[in-house]
């Protein structure tokens, strides 16, 4: 059986002195500064976004990218050139990306993934596909099949507020869609016959107390990255897909990477941003478990302040490990605007509670906007976004 693409043991450099750890279920910097995301790239094997991708990617768009892209936020990526040759040929894709609800309201962070994707959905009309990956969570945080069920739809409602185009976008639960659409379930026991357990062992670290569920998630996570794991939108038709998400999912998809054209598919293409900081520091992620780590999207303007004010990692005239600043990197969309924050803060112009007033004015009309928009998705809404449906595609 051929190795599965670049993957490493994801453990071995966990034992290793100042050592960034990156596994999809822990994230942990080894400085101050964060991950050192040169050396992830080199170590997982993937490509970075340069600019002459950038280029080219808003030649074939003929619009500007997203700030994330410009920004380095999403930095690295897998086959987009390949991806791109392909839409230029006429040949569509479709994206596909996913959240875990482990808890009943997202924070900050967790919406990273899904304004690219929506951006990239718009910027090519193409469908899109979300997991709620519910049996993930049953698994990992030891919850009830019915609370997994209750959180996804409690995430979905996060999701939609977002405002994806219902036409073309399909959300399900992992728990509920397997007994819906009998190819899904066909297609992670392909990819279960593909792979084995050494592999998997060495992919994700999995060691023998782990329960029989942790093996086999993987090629749930994957099979979503086959079109015809949707045959009511693609049919038999083999699609390509591109797959935005943080790159410590990417493991998932290295292991589909060598299993899918062996199953007669194209390998995914992937984009993978950065991690959006904890509260605490750049050297974690927001964490949905810590309620004082993450701005959540259920947060009072009140509290958006005291988080920011009382518990933010601030290092003055620091942009590198600052963490208002970080946050501006991501949700303040005007370049002149933040290379003038950057410039003063710098300089020593601007102080550490100046920086930490420019984020809250920043963040706060966000999440209040969200919110108000959140308000609107009845159960109703819900259901339409989740029902098994041809897509305008």
């Amino acid at each position: 059986m051929a190795d599965i693409e670049n993957n490493n043991d994801l453990t071995k450099d966990q034992n290793e002195e100042k050592e960034d750890i990156v596994t999809p279920w822990d994230v942990e910097g080894a400085n101050d500064s964060g991950i050192d995301y040169e050396k992830l790239i080199k170590r997982f094997g993937s490509s970075r976004i340069d600019d002459a991708l950038i280029e080219r990617l808003e030649k074939v768009i003929k619009k500007p990218v997203h700030h994330f892209i410009k920004r380095g936020i999403f930095f690295s990526h897998r086959d987009l050139h390949t991806l791109l040759n392909l839409y230029e040929q006429g040949k569509p894709f479709y994206l596909y990306t996913g959240r875990g609800p482990s808890s009943e309201s997202m924070h900050l962070g967790h919406l990273i993934p899904f304004i690219i994707t929506k951006w990239l959905q718009e910027a090519f009309n193409v469908p899109l596909v979300i997991q709620m990956s519910d049996d993930e969570k049953v698994i990992w945080k030891d919850l009830p099949v019915e609370e997994g069920i209750r959180l996804s739809i409690e995430n979905a409602r996060d999701i939609i507020a977002m405002g994806f185009d219902i036409e073309k976008t399909f959300i399900f639960s992992n728990l509920c869609y397997m007994g819906q659409c009998p190819e899904y379930y066909k297609n992670i026991v392909k990819i279960e016959k593909c792979v084995t357990y050494n592999q998997v062992k060495g992919i994700f670290g999995f060691i023998e107390d782990d329960v029989l569920g942790k093996v086999g998630f993987p090629a749930v996570e994957a099979a979503p990255a086959l079109s015809t794991s949707f045959p009511f939108i693609f049919g038999d038709k083999k699609r390509q897909v591109l797959i935005p998400c943080a790159i410590d999912q990417d493991p998932y998809f290295r292991m589909l990477r060598d299993v899918a054209p062996r199953l007669g598919f194209a390998k995914p293409a992937l984009l993978h941003s950065t991690f959006f900081p904890a509260l605490q520091g750049a050297k974690s992620k927001m964490s949905a478990s810590n309620f004082n780590s993450a701005i959540f999207l259920t947060d009072t303007q009140e509290e958006i302040a005291m988080k920011i004010n009382d518990h933010t990692f601030t290092a003055e005239g620091n942009v590198d490990i600052d963490v208002p600043y970080k946050l501006l990197t991501f949700f303040l969309s005007d370049d002149n605007e933040l290379e003038r924050v950057k410039n003063a803060f710098s300089s020593g112009q601007m102080s550490s509670a100046e920086i930490r007033k420019i984020a809250i004015d920043c963040l706060q009309p966000i999440v209040r906007e969200h919110q108000e928009k959140r308000k609107l998705v009845t159960d109703e809404v819900v259901e339409q976004y989740m029902t098994v449906r041809k897509l305008n595609c």
